[in-house]
C-alpha cells in the first residue's frame, strides 16, 4: 500500500485509485472480451484528426495517438452498467494507422453511444512501458463519461465509459464571451456542488449545475462579475474496484477525462446530461453578466504513481504523458503521485486543444490554472525560461478574449509568482494567485509586527512583484482565503487547524495559516469577542475590495461559512464545506457590508486603476496619484516595527480618452494594533470636503455608508480608533 505525504495538494488524490495490490497490476494472465468485429471496408482512416470520437456522415470516426502499441481496439457498449462490451473492433494495422494515430471510421453509430478504447503493447515498467491489453481504456480526448467504477472481481477495472457528443446539439441563442476588462473583475470562487448541496438552500436541483442556475439571483445582487468554478472536469466518484472510497475527493483535483465537464453534477442521469446541463448553465451565467471561470489540473491525473491503475494515459503512451523517474517511477512535482509532461508536443497538443474546446463548444471566459509552475517545466522536470506551452497559450488567437490565471507555484518548490509567463506578450496575458497579498494582509490585521510597508505595496498592487516586464496591478489576483486553507470565519476563530474529520490525526493541511482566535478557539458566545471577530472579517474585505489589483472572494466569505476549524476540506462532502444559506439572515449586516464596498468598487476606478501609481502629481499642481501618512497625520515611521498604523490617501483619477474618471479622492486608515489609536488627518485633507465611507468599528448601518452619504468628520480633531479597525473618507472632486 502506498504512503501518501500530507500537504494539502498531495491529500486530494482519490487513494481507493492507487491503493491497490502491486501483483495487481502487475499480472499478466490472459483475458477474452465476448465478440470480435473485423472491421468491414467502410472502417477507412478518412478523418485523422481530431483526436477523440467525431461524429460525420452517418457514422463516428474514432482517432486516438499511440506511439508504442502494437494493436488498438474499440470497445462499444450498449449501456452504461454493461460489464463486457457488446462489439470489439480490432484497427487494421495498415488502413487503420497513420505514423502514430489510429483512426477508424464506424458507420451508423450516433451521438450518446459508449466506448473505451483497448491498447496492446509491451509491459516493461523498468522502461516505463505500461501496456496492458486487458485494460479498458478512457479515451483521453472523450467529451463525456457515463456510470462510473463496476465491479471488477476478475481483476478488470471498468471505468466509466466514454460518451460520443453531439458538438451542434445545443441552441446557444446567440450567446457569446461577456468580455470583462479583467481590470473591472470581481471574481468569486465556488465549488458547484458544494454551494446548494445543502438543505438551506432550497435549491430544487441541489448540488449540480442546474442549482447553480438558481442562485444566479443571489450572485448579480451580490454584484460579482466573474465565478470560478472549482474543477469541473471528470473525475472520479467511486473508487476504481467499484467500491465507495474511504476518503471521498470532494473538491475535485484529481483529473481523469479533461475534455468531459463531470457527470457527478449533472441532474439528468442520462449519458451526456452534464454536457447539456453544463452548457445550459454557462448561458444562464453570461445572461446575467457573469463570466465562467474553470480551474483547470493540468499537472497530474488520477491514475496516481507506479502503485495505480491504469485507466487512460498510462494505457497509452505512459513514457509521453508523464514525467518520469529512471523511467520507472513517477516524478511527483504536483504532490498527487504523477505530475503531467506538459511540455511534451503530444500533450501540449492535448491541452492547447482542451483549452480550446471548452472556450469554443462551452463558451468558457477564462481560466484558473492548479500549480501552474509544472506547466513551466521541461520533460526532465527543470524549470524552462521560455515554457512553449505557457507561450501557446498566451499567444494563441482563438484564447485571446479569456483570462489566464496561474497559480505560479508547485508542490515541489517552485514559487513564480511575480514572474510567471513574465516575457513576450504574456507579461500582460497572465495574471496570478498573489499569494504574498494573502499572507501580508493577514498579517497585518492579525497585527503582527513591521507590516506597514507591506501593507502599502499590497493595497497598492504589488508593484514589487509586477511593474517589471510592463506588467499592470491587474495581473495581480488579490485574495485573503481560497479553497485552500481557513475561511474567512476561521481565519479569526482559531489559531490552530483542525482536520481530525480527515482520517490523518490532523496531520494534513497547512500549520502556518497567520490566523487567530481573540481568545476563544472556535465558536462563542462571548460577544466581546464575537465583535472583534466581526469587525477583522470587514478589515479583510475592505483592505481586499478597495486594493489596486482585482479581487477574489471565496464563497461564503461574506456571510461568515466556517468548516469548524477545517484547513484541508479536500475530502469533506457535508455540512463542512457546503454554503449555509441560514447564514445570509445570521450575518446579514456582513452581507450588506460587502455589498456596498463591491457596488462602490464597481463604479469608482479610483481603486482598480489600470497602471501603477507614482507618489506624482497627476496634473500639475495637483495631489500626488497616492501619498502615504502615519497616525499623527505625518510622515510613516516606516522603520518603526511596532508601529501597526498607515494612513493612505489616493488621488481622484481624470477621465482619459480611454479610461473613465473617477469621482472621489480616497483616504484610507488602518488600525492593526492591539490597543487603542488616535488617528490625525493630513495637512492636505483641510482643503476638501469629506464624508465617512465605512468603520468597522461601529455596528450596522452605521459601518458603511452608500458613496457621498456618510457624516463629515471635524478634520482638527484626533479620530480615536479601537484596536484593529478601519476607517474609509470620500471627497468629491470639484
Amino acid at each position: 500500500m502506498i504512503t501518501l505525504r500530507t500537504s494539502p495538494k498531495e491529500n486530494r488524490v482519490n487513494r481507493s485509485l492507487s491503493q491497490f495490490n502491486r501483483s495487481f497490476f502487475f499480472s499478466r494472465t490472459p483475458f477474452k472480451l465476448s465478440k470480435m468485429i473485423d472491421p468491414p471496408p467502410v472502417m477507412r482512416f478518412t478523418h485523422p484528426l481530431p483526436c477523440g470520437a467525431i461524429l460525420h456522415d452517418n457514422g463516428v470516426q474514432f482517432v486516438v495517438v499511440s506511439r508504442l502499441a502494437k494493436a488498438m481496439k474499440l470497445l462499444l457498449y450498449e449501456k452504461v452498467t454493461d460489464l463486457e462490451p457488446s462489439d470489439i473492433i480490432q484497427f487494421n494495422r495498415e488502413e487503420n494507422r497513420w505514423g502514430h494515430v489510429w483512426s477508424l471510421f464506424v458507420k451508423g453509430l450516433q451521438a450518446k453511444q459508449l466506448y473505451h478504447f483497448q491498447a496492446e503493447g509491451p509491459f516493461e515498467p523498468e522502461k516505463g512501458l505500461r501496456f496492458d491489453g486487458r485494460a479498458r481504456l478512457i479515451d483521453p480526448y472523450a467529451k463525456a463519461l457515463a456510470g462510473t467504477f463496476l465491479p471488477c472481481s476478475d481483476h478488470i477495472i471498468r471505468p466509466p465509459k466514454c460518451v460520443v457528443i453531439d458538438d451542434d446539439d445545443f441552441d446557444w441563442r446567440g450567446d457569446r464571451h461577456i468580455r470583462h476588462d479583467l481590470s473591472k473583475s470581481i471574481i468569486y470562487e465556488l465549488h458547484v456542488r458544494g454551494f446548494t448541496q445543502s438543505p438551506s438552500s432550497e435549491a430544487i436541483h441541489s448540488g449540480t449545475y442546474l442549482g447553480l442556475i438558481e442562485k444566479i439571483p443571489y450572485l448579480q445582487d451580490l454584484g460579482i462579475t466573474a465565478v470560478e468554478l472549482m474543477p469541473i472536469h471528470e473525475f472520479p466518484i467511486l473508487g476504481s474496484d467499484g467500491k465507495e472510497p474511504q476518503i471521498k475527493n470532494y473538491w475535485g483535483y484529481d483529473t481523469m477525462a479533461f475534455f468531459a465537464p463531470h457527470r457527478g453534477y449533472a441532474y439528468g442521469k442520462e449519458p451526456g446530461a452534464q454536457v447539456r446541463e453544463f452548457k445550459e448553465m454557462v448561458r444562464a451565467f453570461h445572461q446575467a453578466g457573469i463570466e465562467v471561470i474553470l480551474d483547470v489540473v493540468f499537472n497530474h491525473t488520477c491514475e496516481g504513481n507506479e502503485f495505480g491503475p491504469t485507466l487512460s494515459f498510462k494505457g497509452l503512451d505512459n513514457q509521453i504523458y508523464y514525467m518520469l523517474d529512471r523511467g520507472q517511477y513517477y516524478k511527483n512535482y504536483s504532490g498527487c503521485g504523477n505530475t503531467v509532461n506538459g511540455n511534451h508536443p503530444i500533450v501540449r497538443e492535448m491541452i492547447f486543444n482542451c483549452l480550446r474546446h471548452w472556450v469554443h463548444n462551452y463558451h468558457i471566459d477564462g481560466f484558473r490554472f492548479d500549480l501552474a509552475s509544472i506547466l513551466s517545466r521541461d520533460q526532465s522536470g527543470n524549470l524552462q525560461a521560455n515554457p512553449p506551452l505557457i507561450e501557446q497559450i498566451s499567444e494563441d488567437p482563438l484564447l485571446a478574449d479569456t483570462k489566464i490565471i496561474a497559480e505560479a507555484w508547485d508542490a515541489a518548490g517552485a514559487y513564480q509568482v511575480g514572474s510567471f509567463g513574465a516575457y513576450g506578450f504574456g507579461s500582460q496575458r497572465w495574471a496570478e494567485w498573489n499569494g504574498k497579498y494573502r499572507d501580508d494582509i493577514r498579517r497585518f490585521w492579525r497585527g503582527d509586527q513591521n507590516m506597514t510597508g507591506a501593507l502599502a505595496t499590497r493595497l497598492s498592487g504589488s508593484s514589487d512583484l509586477y511593474s517589471h516586464s510592463g506588467r499592470h496591478p491587474q495581473n495581480s489576483i488579490n485574495f485573503v482565503t481560497a479553497h485552500d486553507g481557513f475561511t474567512m470565519n476561521d481565519l479569526v476563530s482559531y489559531n490552530h487547524k483542525h482536520n481530525e474529520e480527515n482520517g490523518e490525526q490532523n496531520r494534513d493541511g497547512e500549520n502556518n495559516n497567520c490566523s487567530c482566535n481573540y481568545g476563544v478557539e472556535g465558536p462563542t458566545t462571548n460577544r466581546e469577542i464575537e465583535s472583534v471577530r466581526n469587525r477583522l472579517i470587514k478589515n479583510m474585505m475592505a483592505t481586499l475590495l478597495l486594493s489596486q489589483g482585482i479581487p477574489m472572494l471565496s464563497a461564503g466569505d461574506e456571510v461568515r461559512r466556517t468548516q469548524r476549524g477545517n484547513n484541508n476540506a479536500y475530502c469533506q462532502d457535508n455540512a463542512i464545506s457546503w454554503f449555509d444559506w441560514r447564514l445570509l439572515k445570521r450575518h446579514r449586516d456582513l452581507l450588506r457590508f460587502v455589498k456596498e464596498l463591491i457596488r462602490f468598487r464597481k463604479k469608482e476606478v479610483t481603486v482598480r486603476q489600470p497602471h501603477f501609481m507614482t507618489g506624482q502629481p497627476r496634473l500639475p499642481g495637483g495631489l500626488p496619484d497616492i501619498s502615504w501618512y502615519g497616525a499623527l497625520g505625518g510622515a510613516v515611521p516606516w522603520n518603526n516595527s511596532l508601529d501597526r498604523s498607515l494612513t493612505c490617501l489616493i488621488s481622484a483619477v481624470p477621465p482619459t480618452v480611454d479610461y473613465e474618471g473617477s469621482l472621489y479622492h480616497l483616504l484610507m486608515m488602518f488600525h492593526g494594533g492591539w490597543e487603542p489609536r488616535e488617528f490625525y488627518f493630513p495637512a492636505v485633507c483641510q482643503n476638501f470636503s469629506w464624508r465617512l465611507f465605512l468603520d468597522t468599528s461601529s455596528a450596522a448601518p452605521n459601518d458603511i455608508f452608500p458613496e457621498g452619504t456618510g457624516p463629515k468628520p471635524n478634520l482638527n480633531s484626533a479620530l480615536k480608533f479601537i484596536p484593529h479597525s478601519m476607517r474609509v473618507f470620500l471627497a468629491e472632486t470639484p
